[in-house]
């Protein structure tokens, strides 16, 4: 089974019971912000009078985890995204890197750490729910097997035509996540990303990471070049001109008869 989660904006009633439980399941500090921060993974977002729960999507390739240079970001085998604070160097890389703006980055601690939602790992493993969907009163958050949510997210459509959009949000952004979003309003007024998401990111990342090898080649060399001008200049200040042209001929392996010719 693929874990995944269903949100159906149209029945979230803005009542921050899935941000405390995140906040208790996970051990996170107090207070709940108001944005995701590295302490708040959770967030129920308003636009236009619509309440909108928000954390990690979960993607199904993510680029968070490809441009990670020491494997600080896991695509686990069971499907979330999790973060090893014990290997993570702070790079920030992920916090660019990512699509959906979501791993957030410690700045007031000599070790830091990058918060985002890990979709209750610990409780997937033991057989459990993601506390945020657990708690939810109206069911807007729901858990299970990513396939059947997909197929659920059809036939609410179906049933309903005129209560949502015809469209899945996270069946093709970022080439695919766990999170699967309905709504009744187009996405780009609830402050979903649209234009320019329907592409896996790593592959873009991979274009510019494979010129990285030619970008240090090119600078190696040129910083040799810089190096070599710098000493040679230096060796042959205050020398004579008898001088510069012996250690010239040192230099090239030069014998006076080459000179001659």
């Amino acid at each position: 089974m693929k874990p995944g989660m269903l949100i159906d904006i149209t029945k979230c009633i803005g009542c921050m019971a899935c941000t405390r439980a995140c906040k208790e399941a996970n051990d996170l500090p107090l207070p709940v912000d108001p944005v995701r921060t590295w302490k708040t993974w959770k967030v129920v977002e308003q636009h236009d009078g619509f309440f909108v729960p928000t954390a990690c999507m979960h993607c199904d390739d993510p680029d968070c985890v490809s441009v990670c240079p020491v494997g600080a970001m896991e695509k686990t085998k069971l499907g979330p995204v999790i973060w090893h604070g014990d290997i993570c160097i702070g790079c920030r890389y992920c916090v660019q890197s990512c699509p959906f703006e979501v791993p957030k980055y410690q700045w007031d601690s000599p070790t830091p750490a990058v918060g985002k939602c890990i979709m209750c790992y610990d409780r997937l493993k033991e057989g459990e729910q993601p506390a945020c969907a657990q708690v939810c009163p109206t069911e807007a958050t729901k858990f299970g097997d990513h396939d059947a949510l997909v197929e659920e997210a059809k036939q609410r459509i179906k049933d309903n035509p005129d209560a949502y959009v015809h469209y899945i949000y996270g069946l093709k952004e970022a080439g695919g996540t766990s999170i699967l979003y309905l709504s009744s309003v187009p996405f780009e007024k609830l402050g979903f990303k649209v234009k320019g998401m329907d592409h896996k990111f790593p592959e873009l990342t991979f274009k510019v990471q494979k010129e990285v090898p030619k970008i240090f080649s090119t600078a190696f060399v040129f910083m040799y070049g810089l190096w070599w001008v710098i000493n040679r200049r230096e060796e042959l200040e205050g020398k004579t001109p008898e001088e510069i042209k012996q250690l010239e001929k040192e230099i090239y392996g030069l014998t006076d008869e080459d000179e001659e010719d």
